[in-house]
């Protein structure tokens, strides 16, 4: 382990992150939300899915504790609605005895992980730090895209078409002849382009066009 990584169930660099927990058992929920508060979360309950689902915006980074047998919506169902509103939101299954083989349906589907209960404290709190760090990542990502994305549009047109075959590997010759323009003036774009996004040298650009492609989209 490195030492600026932070230990599985450290959440040093996650106080203050959301957990949203959607347990219909009172008690249970109530046990969670406390443990999850001391540790320094700022966790949100919610009894149904429909509760939760009127959340028309979510705090992130965050995830989810969501318990497969809920009244109305289940948490299968649950997880599916969040995957298309609130794309990347980490889900953490709850389980009941008997249930792992539905757990393992919400992992198929992309939950991080499954708790079967009696909820084991450090195997929460493990899963709850890996989620969330799964999430900043993501965040993080999601923000590098927005930056690159504004940059890109102080491009004009044209110079977007260049940059475009710049990063395409094609010379100024080549651009040059595609557009019916001078090589020189495909110059005068590249100086304008590499200007713009604050690149110092053709490969800047490349790595700006790879990291927009491999970026995650803006959260939800």
């Amino acid at each position: 382990m490195t030492a600026d990584a932070a230990p599985i169930g450290d959440n040093t660099s996650f106080e203050g992150s959301t957990v949203y927990v959607v347990e219909d058992d009172k008690a249970v929920r109530d046990s969670l939300l406390l443990l999850l508060r001391l540790r320094g979360y700022a966790p949100s309950g919610y009894e149904s899915a429909e509760d939760f689902l009127q959340l028309d915006a979510l705090l992130r980074p965050a995830c989810a504790l969501v318990d497969v047998r809920l009244p109305g919506i289940d948490g299968l169902a649950l997880q599916r609605r969040l995957k298309e509103r609130h794309p990347g939101l980490p889900v953490i299954v709850i389980t009941g005895h008997g249930d792992v083989a539905t757990a393992r349906s919400a992992l198929r589907d992309g939950a991080v992980d499954f708790l079967e209960k009696p909820i084991d404290e450090h195997e929460l709190l493990d899963a709850v730090t890996v989620a969330l760090a799964s999430d900043q990542r993501r965040v993080a990502q999601a923000r590098d895209r927005e930056e690159i994305t504004a940059r890109l549009a102080r491009l004009t047109a044209r110079e977007l078409e260049v940059f475009e075959r710049i990063t395409n590997g094609q010379h100024n010759r080549e651009i040059a002849e595609e557009f019916g323009i001078s090589p020189r003036t495909v110059e005068v774009h590249r100086s304008r382009i590499m200007e713009k996004l604050q690149a110092r040298r053709v490969a800047d650009l490349f790595r700006l066009r790879f990291e927009l492609e491999q970026s995650s989209p803006p959260v939800a």
